[in-house]
């Protein structure tokens, strides 16, 4: 089979270099279109369900909220496990599905066994489905600050805005403008203050109105909200009676009437104390030390986070033209994008360190320019074909890719290596013979020559790199992706050196073998030196056998040793260049 492939290659050379430069184009435009992260995708398909319950203790969120939730989702078709977080007035529920399970299809079994526990849930509580996010999610930190700095050199404080218009241009302009974006899977302001409208019953006044609680509590329930009326017939047309009272002005609210005595209405505001004020906090945020609002933006899954990222920060300028006049511009205080790009650009610079080391050993050694580029070609149409394995798999580029790239860089020019070394050495022999035979003969001897070594040697070390493919749950999730772009290279390589290069070694090496790699012998320099010390090493060798072989033994024995004493972890340190400092408080401090 293996000569069949030679031989077509051999008589379609047109077809197979035209086929290779097509990969080299399209793998390419594949390659800038793939999407971009530190790791692969360790996502497991998990549904989150969040119920706030105000007021409750978190034994009560415990029994009455959390366990009856965690009871309803256990048993749903593909659920793996169910855990669970309850606190002050908070239950978060985590659903976890199986790898090979859909995410949608499982939001809808959660949805549908939501519609059954709710009848065992206290009145008023609504439990409610996170977004759909990635365990990496939290892609950006937005800081909003509410105080501006002073100039350099001014004795002025400032200029602040108030913390309640900083809030409400997070809730109402950057958080719905963000969520427009594809890849945003939800924003999340903290800080600043949420506006609310603050009604304080003055007990004097309403004891004096004769107005009690229940009636000030009923009046504000129907506050700010239409009503319909019904229809009426007007000869013979529908008219639509409604009762327009939606509003969000605070004089409204004062005016609410609370009651009528003696035909005259008792307003709010002759009741109690109506006005604007912030609501409860629970937690705020902050900004080089001042107070800010920050704004935390999580992607969805497959969302590339370098992309989204651009897209967010070319959004941001146009944002800025509706801030409250005195805030400053947005802070960008996280972005994973800016640690992403600095480990791919690590590995990047590998691999082209790598094969520059490559091109010059190869030189090095064959000293010939020809079929050093010829070796060569096998690096850059490897490494495509492997790019677009990763699109047909839905793979992304990662460290884990790349490093399963770097890996093999040196392995991708050795199956080119020992075919175009022994095509020009038959050349050569061929030169030399009374009737030389043809050029493309020649070259077709000399590939099928090598072809079962080449593919042995191949077929065995992808063999090494199957049982990543076996390895179960996030380990196989996280490694899987290294093992198939070494061995799919790995395989690339071999394909190149049963088509491409014969057919490069016959279009720049068929005059070749009147002259010789260096003008003076069959080998380089180098390998004349390299062959010489070998064989006096060799002979040493022979004579030593058992101290070598001892020695052997001895370091082998040393190091397995060694090996209990070395630390161990399941990913390697990583320095994004942020400190994270977490405080733990006794409890109930705010």
């Amino acid at each position: 089979m293996f000569n069949a492939i030679v031989t077509a290659s051999l008589k379609n050379r047109l077809i197979v270099l035209g086929a290779a430069l097509f990969l080299i184009i399209y793998g390419s435009l594949t390659a800038g279109r793939l999407p971009v992260d530190v790791l692969p995708d360790l996502n497991r398909p998990t549904v989150t369900l969040m119920t706030e319950a105000g007021g409750m203790a978190p034994e009560e969120v415990e029994q009455l909220v959390t366990f009856p939730l965690e009871t309803a989702m256990n048993g749903t078709p593909g659920v793996r496990r169910v855990r669970s977080v309850s606190g002050v007035g908070l239950s978060i529920v985590y659903v976890e599905f199986d790898w090979s399970t859909d995410i949608y299809r499982n939001r809808q079994l959660v949805g549908e066994r939501l519609s059954l526990a709710a009848a065992q849930l206290p009145a008023g509580i609504v439990p409610q489905m996170g977004p759909v996010t990635s365990i990496m999610g939290e892609i950006m930190l937005i800081a909003l600050p509410i105080a501006a700095p002073a100039e350099p050199g001014s004795d002025a404080a400032g200029t602040a805005v108030s913390p309640m218009a900083v809030r409400e241009y997070a809730d109402w302009t950057m958080r719905p403008a963000l969520l427009t974006l594809p890849g945003v899977a939800q924003v999340i302001p903290v800080g600043g203050e949420v506006r609310q409208y603050r009604v304080a019953p003055d007990s004097a006044r309403m004891r004096d109105f004769g107005v009690g609680v229940e009636d000030l509590a009923r009046a504000i329930e129907g506050f700010a909200a239409n009503s319909s009326g019904g229809l009426v017939d007007v000869a013979g047309r529908e008219l639509l009676v409604r009762n327009l009272g939606r509003s969000a002005r605070i004089e409204d609210l004062r005016a609410l009437p609370v009651r009528v005595r003696n035909g005259q209405s008792i307003r709010l505001e002759q009741l109690a104390d109506v006005d604007f004020a912030a609501a409860f906090k629970r937690g705020d945020g902050s900004f080089n030390g001042r107070p800010a609002v920050v704004m935390s933006v999580l992607k969805q899954p497959d969302a590339d986070t370098v992309e989204l990222t651009r897209r967010i920060e070319a959004k941001l300028p146009e944002l800025a033209r509706a801030m409250p006049a005195g805030m400053a511009p947005p802070q960008i205080v996280f972005r994973q994008a800016s640690f992403i790009e600095a480990a791919i650009g690590n590995v990047v610079e590998a691999l082209r360190d790598g094969a520059l080391f490559v091109a010059v050993v190869l030189f090095l050694f064959l000293l010939n320019v020809r079929t050093t580029l010829i070796s060569l070609t096998a690096i850059p149409v490897s490494i495509l074909v492997t790019a677009l394995v990763f699109k047909f798999f839905g793979l992304s580029i990662n460290t884990m890719t790349l490093g399963g790239l770097a890996i093999a860089i040196g392995e991708l020019v050795d199956d080119a290596v020992v075919d175009i070394e022994n095509i020009l050495r038959r050349l050569r022999l061929n030169r030399a013979l009374p009737q030389p035979k043809s050029a493309l003969q020649v070259v077709f001897e000399a590939s099928v020559e090598v072809r079962s070594a080449v593919v042995y040697s191949t077929l065995i070390i992808a063999l090494v790199f199957l049982p990543l493919f076996a390895l179960p749950g996030i380990e196989g999730r996280l490694f899987m992706p290294l093992g198939i772009a070494y061995v799919v290279s790995i395989l690339a390589s071999l394909v190149v050196a049963l088509t491409l290069t014969p057919v490069l070694g016959w279009y720049l090496l068929r005059r070749e073998g009147e002259r010789t790699a260096t003008g003076a012998g069959e080998h380089s320099p180098l390998v004349r030196t390299l062959r010489a010390w070998d064989t006096r090493l060799l002979h040493w060798s022979f004579d030593r056998q058992r101290l070598l072989l001892g020695s052997a033994m001895a370091a082998v024995l040393c190091t397995a040793a060694t090996l209990p004493f070395f630390p161990r972890t399941f990913l390697p340190q990583f320095n994004e260049g942020t400190l994270m400092v977490s405080v733990i408080l006794t409890p109930g401090i705010s």
